[in-house]
């Protein structure tokens, strides 16, 4: 396996390291990797620690298991705390979760951007002023539409359902760059077409003279007085196992570890908010699968993962979508044991997956437990639990106007259904809280801006507000929900808090 020049992993260091540089990066997904390439190009001496392994494009296969234990925090298999519990999962290797997510790229809806400067003072954050970024970001990243032929028919049947049934339904914008149509987005792209930060950002910035380092998991955030020193650490030895201590001195640290783990390390270093947020407002997105079986054959992995979203119920905070699950995570989601479940995963080529994603209204938490790591409890307010209700069944409506013959819907103990009859009649019964199954790959807003102290974390650009030389880099930047795919709005606002911190760093700060 060939590693590029200027990346280090863990077979590379014998010893303990002390290394120097201007600014610190801790994560190298979406938010830390497009941070270390603005600063390396504008002449930051950056050095990047990412705890997860350098597994590069051609390593990837359509083997679930070996993803899941390379690419996966925890396998995939985060778990919160609440009735439901909702199942979420964290990227942690090279290029963090853009490398697994399904490269869906999305502006920040206006409203959105409109309701953060308003309710929280935050500056140069309405669309207007985040345009230009956007504009970088897409052309960075190659955001477009999919091509045509990639169009799998799992896709294509959703399409037709919400069509059949007059609603408004969008072409996905991905950024891809001719897409194969593999539907491996969550294994890791085998073509490299999906332009996720490990062929993009990554790769910018080593050219930049950026240092980065896998295999390397912070502990804590240094500091000499009331601002940062750097940050320790260690080397992940195979298996999980401690290696060698690393300690980074910089005046500028820059925390990019996703929105459970960039509030655990900050805890964990013994950091306050004088808000009291840090670690609150956890948004994470809920999303339920809906499981049609057809009469004839589907071959759902054959096309790209999610090429179309329906938008026709975006103001009620559902946003509906086909995509497409492997074997291994399909069997694993489904409610059937033995040779009942053989029996359907007989059929894997018959199944259309799709959903709905809920823009959430409740909060959830994160705490750090010494010798457990971080604790996330969240709890499913009763509108949002009806807004999944609503959203499973409009997924459903869908599958069968597209002619599916049998549903299976994410409660606990709800029987197949096979008509539009049977899933009113089903759901003319209030559906308990505690049977939804929901997982979600969108955590946001445990580190929140807001440019009074007393609400939020993060000042406006992402600094730490009380710590100099501290930022923050990845979504838990968020003062709430996006409602739609996160990941343009992790970079766009990383570029711009790059230029605000490149500008400062210019007139003499941190």
């Amino acid at each position: 396996m060939s590693v590029p020049r200027g990346l280090t992993s863990q077979a590379d260091i014998t010893g303990e390291l002390t290394l120097d540089c201007g600014a610190v990066i801790i994560g190298s997904g979406a938010g830390g990797a497009t941070m270390a390439a603005e600063l390396a190009a504008a002449g930051v001496d950056v050095v990047v620690l990412e705890e997860g392994g350098y597994h590069p494009t051609e390593s990837f296969t359509a083997e679930t298991g070996r993803a899941l234990r390379t690419l996966y925090r925890d396998g995939g298999g985060g778990m919160t705390f609440g009735r439901p519990s909702v199942l979420y999962a964290e990227g942690r290797c090279v290029g963090g979760s853009t490398v697994v997510n399904g490269g869906m790229s999305w502006r920040t809806p206006s409203r959105v951007l409109d309701r953060w400067a308003g309710q929280e003072g935050i500056e140069a954050i309405r669309e207007s002023d985040l345009d230009p970024y956007f504009a970088r970001a897409e052309s960075r990243l190659s955001v477009g539409r999919q091509d045509p032929e990639t169009v799998g028919r799992d896709s294509a049947l959703f399409k037709a359902g919400a069509d059949a049934k007059g609603w408004n339904i969008v072409p996905n914008r991905r950024n891809q760059l001719h897409c194969a149509g593999t539907n491996s987005c969550n294994s890791g792209c085998p073509t490299g077409a999906k332009q996720s930060m490990l062929v993009t950002s990554v790769p910018r910035a080593l050219a930049q003279g950026a240092r980065v380092f896998a295999d390397c998991r912070v502990e804590r955030v240094d500091r000499s007085g009331p601002a940062v020193s750097g940050v320790t650490g260690h080397v992940v030895r195979p298996g999980g196992r401690r290696g060698p201590k690393i300690s980074v001195r910089a005046r500028t640290v820059i925390v990019a570890g996703g929105a459970i783990q960039t509030p655990a390390l900050l805890m964990r270093s013994g950091l306050r908010s004088a808000s009291g947020q840090l670690g609150r407002n956890l948004s994470l997105h809920p999303n339920a699968v809906v499981t049609a079986l057809f009469d004839t054959d589907v071959t759902g992995w054959h096309g790209v993962h999610q090429a179309f979203q329906v938008r026709e119920f975006a103001a009620d905070g559902i946003v509906l979508t086909a995509v497409n699950l492997t074997p291994t995570m399909l069997a694993g989601i489904l409610p059937a044991w033995g040779a009942e479940l053989g029996a359907l995963m007989a059929d894997y080529n018959r199944i259309v997956t799709a959903g709905p994603l809920i823009t959430d209204t409740g909060t959830g938490r994160i705490r750090n437990v010494p010798g457990l790591g971080p604790q996330v409890s969240y709890q499913l307010t009763d509108s949002d639990a009806a807004r999944a209700v609503r959203g499973v069944e409009l997924t459903a409506e869908a599958l069968f106007a597209a002619g599916a013959r049998r549903v299976l819907l994410p409660f606990d103990g709800a029987p197949e259904i096979t008509s539009p009859g049977e899933l009113r009649r089903l759901l003319a019964r209030p559906v308990p809280r505690r049977a939804l199954q929901l997982y979600s790959v969108h955590l946001m807003g445990t580190a929140r801006m807001s440019a009074d102290p007393r609400r939020g974390v993060t000042g406006s650009f992402g600094e730490f507000h009380g710590v100099p030389g501290l930022y923050v880099a990845d979504a838990s930047l968020f003062p709430g929900p996006v409602g739609i795919n996160p990941m343009e709005t992790v970079v766009a606002l990383a570029m711009r808090n790059a230029q605000h911190l490149i500008e400062n760093l210019g007139r003499g700060g941190r």
